[in-house]
C-alpha cells in the first residue's frame, strides 16, 4: 500500500540533490561487480569534501571543475571514513550538470572552492585522520617538490580481476554484446617526492585519471617508446607544474590503510596548479 500523501514520504521526495564541484577522478580500477570503477570526489559550496563511490566507468564523461547534482547516501556502509558517500542510483542518471568553474584570472573562482582549507603540515594532517576525526581527504600545500619518481609496476591487472571480466564476457555472449576489453592498467607507478613546512619528506602516489591518461597519450605520441613516453610525463608533472606552477595536492586516504592505521594513509588524487603569481613592486 502507498501513502503518497505521508509527510515523511512527502520530505524525502523532496530532499535537495548534493551539489558537488568535481576536482578528483582516479584513474578506474575493474571491481568484483565486473565492471571499471571510478572513486572520484569533490568539495560543497562550502568547501567541504565528499568522496563518492562506487561510480562507473562512464562518469569519466564528466569534467573536472563541473558543478553536479545528484542523489547521495551516506556515508557508506563499511566505510567509516566520514566523507564518503554513494550514489543512490548507481548508474548515475540523476546527475545533471549544473555549470563549471573556468581558469580566468589566475584560476580565481575554482581556488574560492578549493582552497578554503589548506594543509600546510603531514604530522598534522596524519593526526587529523585518526579518531575521532577521521578525515580522509584534503587540501594539502607542499613547501616544496623535490622530484616526480618513475617506478616500473605490473604490466597487467591481476588475474582474478581479469578472469572476472572474462565471466562477464561469458554471461552476456549470448545478447548479442562484444567482448569488452578491460581499461589497460598503466605499468609505472608516479609518485612526488616533497617537503612540508617542517621539512618533513613524503613520497605519494599519484593515483588521478589525469596522469594515467597523459602516459597514454604520450607514449601514442612518441609511437610505443616507454622512456620517451615517462620522460614526457615527468616533464609535464615536474620541470612544468612543481616548478613553475602554485602546486597543491588533492590527497586521500586509501580505505584499507585508513582502516588499518597505517603510519601514512595518503596517497595523491589530484593535482591542482594555478599559476603562480608574480608580486610587483610598485614604485613610489
Amino acid at each position: 500500500m502507498e501513502y503518497p500523501d505521508h509527510p515523511l514520504i512527502a520530505s524525502l521526495s523532496t530532499m535537495p540533490k548534493t551539489k558537488v564541484l568535481i576536482t578528483v577522478t582516479a584513474y578506474p580500477l575493474p571491481s568484483r561487480s565486473y565492471d571499471e570503477l571510478v572513486c572520484t570526489a569533490g568539495v560543497r559550496e562550502d568547501g567541504s569534501w565528499v568522496r563518492i563511490y562506487p561510480v562507473p566507468f562512464k562518469f569519466l564523461e564528466f569534467k573536472k571543475y563541473q558543478w553536479v547534482e545528484l542523489d547521495l547516501q551516506g556515508p557508506r556502509q563499511k566505510d567509516f571514513r566520514p566523507e564518503s558517500h554513494s550514489p543512490t542510483k548507481p548508474d548515475l542518471s540523476d546527475i545533471v550538470v549544473v555549470g563549471d568553474l573556468g581558469t580566468k584570472y589566475n584560476w580565481e573562482d575554482r581556488k574560492k572552492f578549493c582552497l578554503q582549507e589548506v594543509y600546510t603540515n603531514m604530522t598534522k594532517l596524519i593526526d587529523d585522520s585518526k579518531e575521532p576525526t577521521n578525515k580522509s581527504l584534503a587540501t594539502f600545500k607542499p613547501a616544496e617538490i623535490i622530484d616526480l619518481i618513475v617506478e616500473p609496476d605490473d604490466k597487467d591487472w591481476k588475474k582474478d580481476w581479469l578472469d572476472q571480466l572474462l565471466q562477464l564476457d561469458m554471461f552476456t555472449s549470448g545478447n548479442g554484446q562484444k567482448p569488452r576489453e578491460p581499461i589497460r592498467k598503466v605499468p609505472f607507478k608516479f609518485k612526488y617526492h616533497f617537503k612540508d613546512e617542517s621539512g618533513r619528506e613524503s613520497k605519494m602516489m599519484i593515483e588521478d585519471w589525469e596522469i594515467g591518461a597523459l602516459y597514454w597519450n604520450c607514449l601514442r605520441d612518441a609511437e610505443g617508446d616507454n622512456n620517451i613516453a615517462v620522460q614526457k610525463v615527468k616533464q609535464k608533472y615536474f620541470n612544468d607544474l612543481a616548478l613553475t606552477k602554485e602546486v597543491y595536492l588533492f590527497l586521500g586516504t586509501t580505505s584499507e590503510g585508513h582502516r588499518r592505521r597505517w603510519s601514512n594513509p595518503f596517497v595523491i588524487v589530484g593535482v591542482f596548479y594555478p599559476p603562480k603569481i608574480i608580486q610587483t613592486r610598485l614604485s613610489l
